[in-house]
């Protein structure tokens, strides 16, 4: 789903008690990892998982309990029961969940992470949780921006944690941590810091808003992505036809293309309604630094564009073999759903590999 906290700073506005579930750490076999979180109404889950079955069970009946208490909650769970039992988690780890029941003290952070990732900066997510007693906690949260200009800039308390901060955003994995007495002193036993990097969604430009477009906005929302659809027909693009869009922009195909700020995490779909339209959105983006760049069309198609975009020197043979043209896996795909279908998987597959490149 969209990022957890960009859905709660939109809750904020309605004003209703809410809390936010988060793992902040895990031991063993768990159903989900740290960072996994759920919000929470006094009526029940309202977005988001921190795993489904028991733990979320869990989770929910001690959200609304720290509802009621308006009381931040920290606790663990867990998933050691014998495999004979009926209603036992089995998995065999245990996760440790912080139940943040006052989100709107933090709005101001919300905000800004909001803010961040509407012009595609990443950041680190700091969450103080100061331990008074084994009922009492109080959490502090402060958004970092990360750029190449900031990274040394850090501002106290998060400033004595600069390399641990630097670190969990190159590994892109969240840590907890323990603060030295000596940095927090007071009434707190403990200080807590969990720091969880926070990444722009991938973006997904869908040139094209016909049946497959239409399929694929669906598809890429579900699939974690920003998802843009680009079409000169207002009569297709738009909010009741393609209610998956986050985006949708009503231009000459070509130059939105040629507008649109592609980055190297820009996943490029070409669908539209025919060869000229391709040709153009092709046109505009294939010298691009786009992570992946695709185009419906037959074998021969796609031959003969090769061909046209060769001899009037628009792309290098270089350039047009990144292009996945036929687009999609070899699924044997017919239908409009099973073509989207076959699309997805595909943007899944090079999502992942650009992925573990950079692990």
């Amino acid at each position: 789903m969209k990022n957890i906290h960009v859905h709660l700073f939109n809750l904020l506005g309605e004003k209703k008690p809410l809390a936010l579930a988060t793992i902040i750490e895990t031991k063993g076999a768990t159903p989900q990892v740290p960072g996994a979180s759920a919000i929470f109404s006094p009526e029940g889950l309202l977005a988001g998982t921190v795993g489904g079955g028991l733990l979320e069970y869990d989770a929910q009946r001690k959200a609304i309990q720290a509802i009621k208490k308006n009381s931040p909650h920290l606790y663990e769970f867990f998933l050691d029961a014998d495999i004979s039992s009926e209603e036992g988690a089995i998995c065999g780890g245990k996760a440790k969940i912080l139940i943040d029941t006052c989100p709107e003290k933090h709005k101001g952070t919300f905000e800004k992470l909001n803010q961040s990732l509407l012009q595609y900066k990443p950041g680190v997510l700091a969450a103080f949780l100061n331990i008074i007693s084994e009922e009492k906690i109080s959490i502090s949260r402060f958004w970092i921006q990360i750029n190449e200009k900031s990274k040394a800039l850090l501002e106290s308390p998060v400033s004595f944690f600069n390399e641990e901060i630097k670190n969990t955003f190159s590994e892109g994995k969240p840590i907890l941590l323990k603060a030295k007495k000596e940095i927090f002193p007071g009434k707190a036993k403990e200080t807590l810091l969990f720091l969880e990097p926070i990444f722009p969604l991938p973006q997904l430009v869908i040139a094209g808003a016909g049946h497959i477009g239409k399929a694929m906005a669906n598809l890429g929302s579900l699939l974690n992505f920003d998802v843009t659809v680009i079409d000169d027909r207002s009569e297709f693009a738009n909010k009741k036809n393609i209610p998956d869009a986050d985006q949708i922009v009503v231009d000459d195909i070509g130059k939105a293309i040629n507008n649109f700020p592609v980055s190297s995490d820009t996943y490029i779909v070409i669908v539209t309604r025919g060869h000229r339209h391709d040709a153009d959105a092709l046109r505009q983006c294939i010298a691009s630094k786009a992570a992946y760049i695709g185009m419906i069309g037959s074998s021969r198609k796609i031959k003969l564009m090769r061909k046209n975009f060769r001899e009037k020197e628009w792309a290098s043979p270089r350039q047009f073999d990144r292009v996945h043209a036929p687009i999609g896996l070899d699924i044997n795909s017919k239908t409009v759903e099973e073509i989207a279908i076959s699309i997805a998987a595909q943007l899944v597959l090079v999502r992942s590999q650009l992925q573990d490149k950079k692990r």
